[in-house]
């Protein structure tokens, strides 16, 4: 009896722990190249385009995780579709470890057209990056 009402405790904790958590639309990861591991601590700033003015504004910024990843741009539960702006911060990334890099930072454009899930992360190096629409 006492293993059933524990279990019935725990279940019940965790779909309330699972219920609380948000899901977002989008999500970026950085992955230094150079070196084969993500790159961590890295600011990352979402725009927003005004397409009537043609003008950005801040949706919002965050740092890279140790994983090099923020995934919790934007809640999927608001319209998102638009025009959006991510500026990689990457001069500061690369200063702390003494390195000169050619880019002080990174902007991705791209486009948010329906309710999916858009990852866009990049791979960096000082002299080069890249990046493509992942999942």
């Amino acid at each position: 009896m006492k293993k059933i009402i524990a279990l019935l405790i725990f279940t019940f904790l965790f779909e309330n722990a699972v219920a609380q958590t948000s899901d977002y639309q989008l999500s970026s990861h950085i992955l230094d190249i150079s070196k084969g591991i993500p790159a961590s601590g890295v600011t990352i700033q979402l725009e927003k385009m005004n397409e009537k003015t043609n003008t950005w504004y801040i949706v919002e910024q965050k740092v890279t995780d140790s994983n090099g990843r923020i995934t919790d741009f934007l809640k999927k539960s608001d319209a998102n579709f638009g025009i959006y702006k991510l500026t990689y911060f990457t001069k500061a990334y690369f200063e702390k470890q003494k390195i000169t890099s050619f880019y002080p930072f990174i902007e991705v454009v791209f486009e948010i057209s329906d309710y999916g899930h858009y990852h866009v992360p990049i791979t960096l190096s000082a002299y080069g990056y890249s990046t493509y629409r992942g999942n």
